[in-house]
C-alpha cells in the first residue's frame, strides 16, 4: 500500500501510537501506508520515500503555491523539506518511548530551484545523544544531482514518561 496523507487531526497517530514504535518503525509505517503522512507534505508537495537507520530521503517539487514575490521558490519551501528530512533522520535513531522536536535549523540555498523540478532531500544523522541529536541535509535535483541547498539541525530528544 503506498503512503497517504492525513486529512484531519483524527487521522494523525496519537502519542501512544508514536511511542509504541521505534522512530525508524514509525517512518517505515508512514512510507508503507500503515500510518498516514502529515498533511504538510500534501500542502507543500513532498513525501518520504526511503528510510533506514540514520538516513531518510524525501522527494518533491515546489509548485506555484510556493512562489515568492520575485516569482521564485520561497526560501521557506527549502526549509520545510530540509527540516522534514533532517528531523526524520533523527527520528530513525529514536527508541520506543522517545520523541523529538527541532530546536533549530539552518538552510543555505546554493542556487534557485525552478518550479516543478523534482528534487530529493536527503537527511543524515550525525549524532544522537540522550537529550540532543544533530543531522544534516542536502536538497538535490532528482534527474541531475545538482545541489540546490544544504541544511543542518539540532533536535531535542524527549521521553514523555520522564525517563
Amino acid at each position: 500500500m503506498p503512503s497517504y496523507q492525513a486529512t484531519s487531526l483524527d487521522e494523525l497517530p496519537n502519542l501512544a501510537a508514536i511511542l509504541a514504535r521505534t522512530g525508524l518503525g514509525f517512518i517505515e509505517d508512514m512510507i508503507a501506508g500503515r500510518l498516514p503522512c502529515p498533511p504538510i507534505g500534501a500542502t507543500l508537495g513532498f513525501r518520504p520515500i526511503e528510510a533506514r537507520q540514520g538516513h531518510v530521503v524525501f522527494e518533491g517539487a515546489a509548485q506555484f503555491d510556493a512562489t515568492n514575490p520575485m516569482r521564485g521558490v520561497h526560501g521557506g519551501w527549502y526549509g520545510a523539506i530540509l527540516d522534514s528530512c533532517m528531523g526524520c533522520a533523527v527520528m530513525t535513531a529514536l527508541e520506543r518511548g522517545e520523541t523529538y522536536t527541532t530546536l533549530e535549523y539552518k538552510v543555505n540555498i546554493t542556487r534557485a530551484l525552478p518550479l516543478d523540478v523534482p528534487v530529493q532531500a536527503i537527511g543524515t544523522l550525525e549524532h544522537k545523544g540522550r537529550s540532543t541529536a544533530v543531522a544534516r541535509g542536502e536538497l538535490r535535483g532528482l534527474s541531475d544531482g545538482r545541489l540546490y541547498a544544504t541544511g543542518s539541525t539540532t533536535c531535542l530528544v524527549m521521553r514523555p514518561d520522564g525517563a
